[in-house]
C-alpha cells in the first residue's frame, strides 16, 4: 500500500505542480523593455522568502508539526492595475479587483508591491500510531494553497490584504509531505492518515497592518526598535482578529518590518527605499545581526484543522478561542540576504491539549534585482 502512495500519479505530480507555480511567479513582465528601463536601483528589487515551520526542531511530532511557504515580492509598482513590471497573469487577476489600487491612507510617498505564495501546513495528533480516531486529540490535516497579497507602504507603515486559494484532505498531500521526510529522516511513519479531514477547497481572507517606530540608539552600536501588527482572517480555514508587536535589538537593524513569519500576512520584507534612520538598508554590503522577541495574541472563531469539514462530518475537537504565542530568535544580513531562526511557543489550541506546542522556525529573504 505505502509503494502504491509514493508512485501515485497524484504524489508524481507534485514537483510539477510545485514547479510550474513557482515559475509562473518568476519576474515575466507585462511590459519587459518599459519595466526594466523604469527601475530604480536603489529602491525597485525583487524579494525572494522561503519559510519553514517544523516541530523536529525542538524534537516533537505533533500538533501543528510542519509549515513550508516559498514567496516572491514585487518591485514597487505605481498601480497594481497597469504596472508594467507585474506579470501578466497578475495583472489579469488584478482587473477583477479594482478596489486594491485605493489608497485609503491619502498619504504621498505610499509604495505598492505584490506578493505571489504557495504553501503546506501539516497538522496531526499526539500519538503518531494510532489507526483510529482519538476523539481527545485533533484531526489530522492538510493544508496545500496559493495566494495574491498587495502590499502598500510607506516608512512608518506596511498594511497587507492577501487572498489564499487551496485544499483541505487529502488532495493537500500531507500525508505524502509527511512520509517523504520521515523516510529521509528514517523515522517510523505515521499510521492515521486515513482518518484525516475530507477534502474541502478553502477560500482565506487575511488583512495585517504593521505600525514601526523607527530605531532608537541605545549605546555604541547597538539600536531597538519596536514594531506593533493588528488584523485579521475571515473565510472557511480560518476566522480569527489578532494582534501583536515584535522588539528587536542590535547592530545595523534593517529597514523592514520585522522577522519574516510563516502566517498569512507575515511577508515583512517588502522592499523599499533606505530609511535614513535605519542603519542598514535590505540590499547594501553592510553586515547586521540582531535578537528579537514577539508576541500575538488571537481570538479564534473557526479553524478548519480543530473544527473540522465545513461540509462534511469528520472527526473535530473543541477548540479554545484565546490562543497566544511568543517567538524568540534572531536575525543576520549582508548583501542583500536575511536569514533568521527562532523558536515559536504556543499556547494550548483546543480544549484537553496537555501542554501547549514549541517548534522551530527559519525564514530566508534574498532581495535581487533581473
Amino acid at each position: 500500500m505505502e509503494a502504491d502512495q509514493k508512485t501515485s500519479p497524484t504524489t508524481r505530480s507534485v514537483p510539477l505542480i510545485a514547479a510550474l507555480l513557482l515559475g509562473s511567479a518568476l519576474p515575466t513582465y507585462a511590459n519587459d523593455t518599459v519595466c526594466r528601463e523604469g527601475l530604480d536601483a536603489d529602491k525597485d528589487p525583487w524579494t525572494a522568502n522561503f519559510y519553514l515551520d517544523n516541530d523536529l526542531f525542538t524534537n516533537t511530532d505533533r500538533n501543528y508539526t510542519n509549515g513550508i511557504r516559498v514567496s516572491l515580492v514585487s518591485p514597487n509598482v505605481d498601480n497594481f492595475l497597469t504596472d508594467d513590471c507585474l506579470p501578466e497573469w497578475v495583472l489579469g487577476v488584478n482587473q477583477y479587483l479594482p478596489f486594491l489600487d485605493a489608497d485609503a491612507s491619502g498619504e504621498d510617498g505610499i509604495q505598492r508591491n505584490v506578493v505571489i505564495t504557495f504553501g503546506q501546513q501539516i497538522y496531526t495528533p499526539t500519538d503518531l500510531n494510532r489507526t483510529t480516531v482519538d476523539p481527545n486529540d485533533r484531526p489530522y490535516a492538510g493544508w496545500l494553497y496559493t495566494g495574491l497579497a498587495y502590499q502598500s507602504r510607506n516608512e512608518e507603515v506596511l498594511r497587507t490584504t492577501q487572498l489564499n486559494l487551496g485544499i483541505v484532505g487529502p488532495a493537500a498531500l500531507g500525508q505524502e509531505a509527511q512520509d517523504f521526510i520521515h523516510d529521509l529522516r528514517g523515522f517510523d511513519k505515521v499510521q492515521g492518515w486515513d482518518n484525516q479531514l475530507e477534502n474541502e477547497l478553502g477560500l482565506q481572507l487575511v488583512h495585517e497592518m504593521k505600525y514601526r517606530f523607527a530605531p532608537e540608539p541605545l549605546t555604541g552600536v547597538l539600536a531597538y526598535d519596536t514594531i506593533f501588527h493588528m488584523g485579521g482572517s475571515l473565510g472557511n480555514v480560518a476566522t480569527y482578529a489578532n494582534a501583536g508587536a515584535e522588539f528587536r535589538l542590535g547592530w545595523r537593524l534593517p529597514d523592514d518590518f520585522g522577522s519574516s513569519a510563516l502566517r498569512p500576512g507575515g511577508d515583512n520584507s517588502a522592499p523599499g527605499p533606505k530609511d535614513a534612520r535605519y542603519a542598514s538598508s535590505s540590499r547594501n554590503n553592510s553586515l547586521g545581526a540582531h535578537l528579537f522577541v514577539a508576541a500575538d495574541g488571537r481570538y479564534v472563531l473557526h479553524d478548519i484543522f480543530l473544527d473540522g469539514n465545513t461540509f462534511s462530518d469528520s472527526h473535530s475537537i473543541d477548540k479554545e478561542h484565546w490562543v497566544g504565542e511568543v517567538t524568540v530568535g534572531w536575525a543576520v544580513l549582508y548583501r542583500g540576504v536575511k536569514f533568521s531562526f527562532s523558536r515559536v511557543h504556543r499556547s494550548r489550541v483546543f480544549k484537553g491539549q496537555p501542554e501547549g506546542h514549541n517548534y522551530g522556525a527559519i525564514a530566508l529573504s534574498y532581495s535581487f534585482e533581473f
